[in-house]
């Protein structure tokens, strides 16, 4: 039984029936199940029970019917004139082959099969191609939009060869006996596989490259320093290709006015021919203006604007698919997409995906190393394609100028916000190491201070938009928990450590903080082996108001240095690092100053709450002892909500929030979701 492929997907878990048709010399192999009817008038034709029935009138039936038709009929003649520029076929001029499937996505009005062009006389003469059968009148609109929008796009030939479907024709067969008229739509052949098809090969990676043929120059394209490195850096290096062969596809789209709309690994694929990304039939692009006038009117600016942002959002899912093969199963892309759909910011995903994935992926989180890399750049395209608000995504032209689609050799000069999302991702990095030896220490401390001053919203109002919200703590500058050699009453071992914001009123400016914190008691000789325990959770609630403040900088003495344990903010040391080469240029001032705007925050009366599973919680002492050891681990911002002072750092996905003994708190927004997570 021959295999069933197309330039389109099959249906996978139909079963494949092998059929004579009486007229046709070749078997054709359909990935659906048919029943059988005495007439063959259409190719497919889907009945009101939803079965596919197979009723075919062959080819040279139909082309014969065309030869004794002297006088066209109207309908033909005006199709004639509309669709003047591509070539009429007949069903003789084609030799179909043994190859059938179901059209994009399963559509039951469309059937897709080979065939190779056998007119002698044709300048496609013995090229494979694929006939498109149409039935529904809203498909055969797909397919005449199709040829619709290649005239419009045959101006720059090359380019829509290049990251185009190329569609060459049409076959239109007469009305039939049910007044149902037939409309082939056919357009080039591109390989058997769609990028889909490709990510869900075992085997994918080495097969796509050899496709490609990736030698020393189409990996200068990219920008990359090598050919070869691990499975990580060959899927990169490929991805970036991939994207940017896409983006210049779409781009070429939107400059001549056009947006996609249907793009989706389903509706793309390459060509082992010319190595290029084919995007798929445009029977669903649609023009910026309605009226096809260019005049730039508020309301069509808009207009614009939004179609240009679907088809980038549509960009950003065929990008995570890419990167992250684990939302190729429909779950958890169903929960991937619960999570946009909802509302929640892109630029929090990776916190999200790792309480989805987990660390111990079956790729190997493989995904999120390439995310990961660069300073996070992935994650910050992503969160850019994939932008809540349209007005906020990336155009194709930006998206090709981003670091992470450009290799080392290519010098991108990086914006500020870039910058900060690097410097975030970094300190994020280094915090769920949890190798706290002083340079890793110093480090942090660091970035923490480079962020601060470059915080974005220094300004309350904006701290009441983003503030709201669950966190979790990454790191804390003046508490350090690792290996000790205390011996403890009882060993707790802390868990995630979650601040909740919320604000009382839109009118007002007062915020409720609550300090979540799980642990689990051992108890027993056996606690280096057996961590389960005895679960606890200690809670701190807490008010606060919020007002504009400034954090100062306090010079010290030299007499009062050595005493001085906590964080370093010497004014002095901090200047000395920023003003190096390094940092020089992103620093928005040229002399360092003695304080930085802040948001302060106000304390009221605190309430701490402990529960702690049987039988510890029988005894007063145990409580005390466990309520001790917890205090000694956790920084006492946390138990003591009241040392919170100010806020230096905030945007969508992290947070920095000073002590009165000068600690900085960093915090990661969490979506710790039992909805996601089950």
């Amino acid at each position: 039984m021959a295999l069933c492929r197309t330039g389109l997907n099959p249906i996978p878990g139909c079963n494949s029936l092998a059929y004579s048709a009486q007229n046709l010399s070749t078997k054709l192999v359909l990935p659906v199940p048919l029943r059988f009817t005495g007439q063959f008038s259409n190719l497919v034709r889907r009945n009101r029970k939803g079965v596919c029935c197979f009723s075919l009138r062959n080819a040279a039936s139909a082309s014969s019917m065309e030869s004794q038709e002297d006088a066209p009929s109207a309908f033909s003649v005006c199709l004639e004139e509309e669709l003047d520029h591509v070539i009429r076929f007949k069903m003789s001029d084609f030799k179909i082959l043994d190859r059938v499937s179901i059209g994009l996505g399963g559509r039951s009005d469309e059937v897709v099969f080979e065939g190779t062009v056998k007119d002698s006389g044709s300048p496609l003469y013995n090229t494979r191609v694929v006939l498109r059968q149409l039935s529904s009148a809203q498909a055969q609109r797909r397919g005449k939009r199709a040829i619709e929008v290649l005239k419009k796009l045959v101006r720059r030939k090359l380019l829509y060869h290049s990251y185009s479907m190329q569609v060459h024709g049409y076959v239109s067969l007469p009305v039939n006996v049910d007044n149902s008229g037939s409309f082939i739509l056919v357009h080039g052949y591109h390989g058997s596989f769609s990028l889909r098809h490709w990510l869900q090969q075992s085997d994918w990676l080495p097969t796509l490259e050899a496709t490609l043929a990736l030698d020393e120059e189409s990996v200068r394209k990219v920008g990359e320093d090598t050919t070869g490195g691990p499975a990580v850096s060959r899927q990169l290096r490929l991805i970036r290709i991939l994207m940017r062969d896409l983006l210049i596809g779409v781009n070429y789209l939107h400059s001549h006015g056009l947006a996609h709309t249907e793009l989706r690994l389903e509706n793309v694929h390459i060509s082992p021919i010319d190595r290029h990304i084919k995007v798929g039939i445009l029977g669903n692009a649609a023009d910026f203006y309605k009226d096809g006038s260019n005049s730039s009117s508020l309301d069509k600016l808009d207009r614009r604007q939004m179609m240009i942002a679907f088809d980038m959002r549509c960009m950003g899912f065929i990008m995570a698919k890419m990167v992250m093969r684990e939302l190729m199963d429909p779950l958890i892309y169903a929960k991937f997409k619960s999570f946009l759909t909802k509302g929640h910011d892109p630029s929090c995903l990776r916190e999200f995906m790792l309480e989805i994935l987990g660390r111990s992926s079956v790729y190997g989180n493989a995904g999120f190393q390439i995310l990961d890399r660069n300073w996070g750049a992935g994650w910050h395209l992503l969160s850019l394609l994939l932008a809540t608000k349209p007005s906020q995504r990336i155009s194709c032209l930006d998206a090709l100028r981003h670091p992470f689609l450009c290799g080392p050799r290519w010098r991108v000069v990086p914006s500020m916000d870039i910058i900060r999302w690097g410097l975030g991702s970094t300190a994020m990095r280094i915090s769920e190491e949890y190798i706290y030896r002083e340079p890793q220490r110093s480090r942090l401390a660091h970035f923490i201070d480079l962020m601060e001053m470059l915080n974005p919203h220094p300004k309350p109002k904006n701290w009441l938009e983003l503030l709201p919200g669950k966190w979790r703590l990454l790191y804390c500058t003046g508490k350090h928990i690792g290996l000790t050699l205390r011996q403890p009453p009882l060993r707790a071992l802390v868990g995630n450590v979650h601040l909740t914001v919320t604000r009382a009123s839109k009118l007002k400016a007062n915020l409720s903080f609550d300090s979540d914190i799980g642990f689990s008691v051992m108890v027993g000789q056996d606690w280096p082996h057996d961590k389960a325990g005895k679960s606890g959770r200690l809670q701190v609630n807490s008010s606060f108001t919020l007002t504009a403040g400034r954090r100062l900088y306090l010079k010290q003495d030299k007499t009062t240095e050595k005493f001085f344990s906590g964080p370093s903010s010497n004014v002095e040391a901090l200047a000395q690092k920023f003003t190096g080469k390094k940092w020089r240029k992103i620093i928005p001032f040229k002399e360092f100053p003695s304080s930085l705007p802040a948001a302060k925050l106000a304390s009221s009366d605190i309430d701490v709450t402990m529960n702690v599973d049987a039988p510890l919680n029988q005894n007063i002492d145990t409580a005390k002892n466990v309520l001790q050891e917890l205090r000694t681990q956790i920084p006492p911002e946390i138990f003591d909500l009241s040392k919170l002072v100010c806020g230096t750092y905030v945007d969508s996905r992290l947070l920095v929030l000073r002590g009165v003994n000068g600690s900085a708190l960093l915090f990661t927004r969490s979506f710790v979701d039992r909805n996601f997570s089950s």
